[in-house]
């Protein structure tokens, strides 16, 4: 479920991302592209955690 709303999320504020920066250079709203990095985004946002470590780092001896 966290898939879905990760997915969904990441469309509507892409989509919204896209549509003001196209609106100020005077491009139109293209959905396809939209949509793809949208899933590029979410990729991403699924993976960069698996890849961060659990553990953290506090046992400094200095």
């Amino acid at each position: 479920m966290k898939y879905f709303w990760t997915l969904l999320w990441t469309f509507l504020l892409v989509l919204m991302l896209n549509y003001v920066a196209g609106a100020m250079i005077g491009v139109g709203l293209d959905l396809a592209q939209s949509a793809i990095l949208a899933v590029v985004s979410t990729i991403i946002l699924l993976v960069f955690p698996a890849v961060l470590p659990n553990g953290s780092e506090e046992n400094h001896t200095h």
